[in-house]
Formats: C-alpha cells, structure tokens, sequence
C-alpha cells in the first residue's frame, strides 16, 4: 500500500478545521480541482474518496485542523491526501452488517486505484489515487 509521493502536475490544497462541516470543504476543493483540469467524470469517485479521508482524520486526529490536498498525477489520474497530526496509522478492517462505522477505508480501497499511509514527522497523510473515466 505504501508508496512514495507522487510528482504532482497540478495541486491545491486547504488547511481545514478538525470539524465534520471540513468534509464539505475538502469535496468541494475536489470538485473546483476537478473543473479546472476538465476531469468532472470523476468528481463523485474523488469526493467520495476524499470524504472518507477527511472524516477519518475528524474522527481520530489529533489537534485542530487537518491539510488535504487534491493533485492531479497522470493525465485521468487524481490523487487526495489528508494529513494530521496523529502517528495512528489506519487500517482496513472488514465491518460488520449491524456496525455503525468502519467502512471507511473499505470505501476508500473499492473506488481507489492505489491508496496507502505515510508517516511523517508530525503525524501521518494518508492518500489514494483515483482513475477518471472518460466522459462519454
């Protein structure tokens, strides 16, 4: 899952509040980036990767705000990041049919080309790449 960070051709990125109204916040980033690289096709692929990013990190981070980042990798690729200030790193977990959460990065891992977490020294990003379809 690791991978190392990728050469982005474009990028924009926010520093948000550690807040659920953030992942709001974090879609629409993705859908403005998404408008200007002419990649609409995949902004309901993007955001929902995002959103789960961004709620993780609102629900498990540390401190009060989050980065998130939305970079354009490959002509129909997209990547999202999300970085915080916790050193707990995610996993996959399968959730069950009665449970409430924890099918987060499941989410993630289905829409997602490749995904993966990285430590850095003051916390972690945790990221996926995207493949945009083309618009028929």
């Amino acid at each position: 899952m690791d991978k190392p960070e990728t050469a982005a051709l474009a990028a924009y990125s926010a520093t948000l509040p550690r807040a659920a109204a953030s992942v709001a916040r974090a879609r629409r980033l993705v859908s403005a980036s998404l408008r200007v690289w002419s990649l609409e096709a995949g902004d309901d692929a993007v955001s929902l990767v995002m959103s789960e990013l961004v709620t993780n990190a609102v629900r498990h981070a540390r401190l009060e705000v989050v980065h998130v980042k939305v970079s354009q990798v490959g002509p129909r690729r997209v990547r999202v990041a999300v970085v915080d200030r916790s050193r707990e790193m995610p996993t996959l977990v399968q959730a069950g049919v009665d449970d409430e959460s924890g099918r987060g990065l499941a989410t993630v891992a289905g829409f997602a080309a490749s995904w993966g977490v990285e430590p850095v020294p003051w916390g972690k990003r945790v990221w996926a790449e995207v493949d945009v379809p083309y618009r028929h």
